[in-house]
Formats: C-alpha cells, structure tokens, sequence
C-alpha cells in the first residue's frame, strides 16, 4: 500500500519478484520448491531456515518446521514474514508505503494504523512489522509439533509486533498461540524482549 502519492510500479514489481523467489523456496505445495526437491534451502533461504529451526530449539519441540505425521519440512508460519523482509530490502519508497502479505506487515515507510479483527487497532511505527495467527479464517489449523494435534486453548488470535522483523512476528505468532498466554509471555520475554504481543481472547464475534 502507497500513501501520500502515486503507486510505486518499480516498488510493486521488486516485491513481487521478491515474493517469487520465496515462494520457489519454501513452498511446500511445489515439488520443484528448494525444500520438496533437495531437503534444503539455498544461501538465500538460510535465514529463514536459521531460524525456525532456532525455534524448534527454543521452544523445545513445541514448534517444529518438520510435520510430526510425515516428516516433510513446511515453513509456512516464517516464509511469509521472510518474504515481507526480503521485499522490504529491496524497495526505496519515496512516499509511505506498507507490505502486506496475508496479514504479515512491515511499515516500510511512515506510521500506520493497523487494525485487528475484534479487537480495535494500535500503530505500527515505521520500521515495525507485525504478525497474527488466529482461529477466525481456518479454524483449529495450528498443530503443537509435539503431539501433532490441532492447538485448542483461550485464544482467539494472537498479534506480535516486532520492532524490525516481519519473520520474526511471523513465527513468534504461531509460537504464542501454541503455548497459550501463561507460557507464551514467559518465552517471549526470555527469548524476544523486544516482541509486543496482543492477545484476544477466544469469546469474539
């Protein structure tokens, strides 16, 4: 999104080809993808890779880019947060400009207003760049890598906001929701003090 001034074509097409080349890696629907064809991601991946693996270590299984029923790597919950960042790198806006890939945000330019379903809005500083994973568009679809089991707790969704890393709030917010309130404000604060978590409770509209 543009504000302030006209659409960005080169912007546009920069965060495309970024998208692209994220996706030709971590797609766990493409055969062809870096992960289906070789177990592994390219130099450009590894970041990405790092990192949730890094999370698997941290959470101590809880969260698991490996599927506990058939083994094969799924990224899902950091690729898409990973491709804001790379797209965010690549662009020089002139006028304010945010990336939204599926509700993975990141204000590259000036201060918006975000706002979060059933539970008002904050601001996400320039710079920042936030994350939600919820129950309200696909149901009980975040699985504990531990058990394998759909997650069923209090939450209705979960928002973090990190000041710098869309990947980061990207997996974060899975975390969260995987560990539920209680143990979720314990991890973020040992792990990522800098993350900003906004809770919504499950009775929502």
């Amino acid at each position: 999104q543009f504000r302030g001034g006209p659409v960005d074509q080169n912007a546009v097409e920069s965060v495309r080809a970024a998208l692209e080349k994220v996706n030709a890696e971590f797609n766990a629907f493409d055969a062809q993808s870096a992960i289906n064809r070789q177990g592994q991601c390219t130099d450009f991946g590894q970041p990405c890779w790092d990192f949730a693996f890094k999370l698997k270590e941290e959470t101590q299984g809880a969260f698991d880019p490996y599927w506990k029923k058939n083994g094969k790597l799924d990224f899902g919950a950091v690729a898409k947060g990973f491709a804001v960042d790379v797209a965010a790198e690549r662009i020089k806006p002139t006028v304010d400009t945010l990336i939204d890939l599926g509700g993975n945000l990141k204000a590259v330019k000036g201060d918006w207003t975000v706002g979060v379903k059933g539970g008002g809005s904050f601001v996400l500083r320039e710079g920042e760049a936030c994350a939600t994973s919820a129950r309200y568009y696909r149901g009980d679809h975040i699985k504990d890598a531990r058990s394998g089991a759909a997650v069923t707790n209090a939450a209705y969704s979960v928002t973090v906001i990190h000041p710098s890393s869309a990947m980061v709030a990207d997996g974060l917010s899975t975390v969260m929701f995987i560990l539920g309130r209680a143990k979720g404000e314990t991890f973020v604060k040992a792990h990522y003090p800098s993350a900003r978590v906004l809770w919504l409770p499950f009775a929502r509209p």
